[in-house]
């Protein structure tokens, strides 16, 4: 797969992410460019996208903020930043096992601004220099 850099534009917050070498970073590839609203739980941001893919043997509930997971049964990418309402002391869980497949470059904490319904483009990230 070719390394490709993808922005998320999240209300006020921008990100760029790296996907990794998945089956549902592909998926996620495919699918650019989209648009979504934003949603929360706790100190989590998710959104609806047009992807849909298996549950990957890696699959866990618990990531590192950074991490951009990809929660299968609601078709949706999820970044979590801090503690959820599923969360036992200061660890990220989210709600059902989900898909790693990519990083943010930029500290995730910055979506603690982000609001249920601001909108939200994900989109290639043009080549340098063009």
């Amino acid at each position: 797969m070719t390394r490709r850099l993808l922005r998320f534009r999240i209300g006020s917050v921008t990100l760029e992410v790296e996907p990794f070498d998945t089956p549902t970073a592909r998926a996620v590839l495919a699918a650019l460019p989209f648009g979504s609203r934003a949603r929360t739980w706790g100190e989590e941001v998710y959104f609806d996208t047009p992807v849909k893919v298996a549950l990957e043997p890696d699959a866990r509930d618990m990531v590192e903020p950074g991490e951009i997971a990809f929660w299968v049964e609601g078709r949706a990418i999820a970044i979590a930043f801090g503690r959820t309402p599923a969360s036992r002391g200061d660890e990220c869980r989210l709600v059902a096992p989900v898909n790693v497949w990519g990083r943010a470059r930029q500290d995730v904490r910055a979506l603690k601004v982000v609001k249920p319904g601001d909108p939200i483009r994900v989109e290639p990230v043009d080549e340098p220099d063009r």
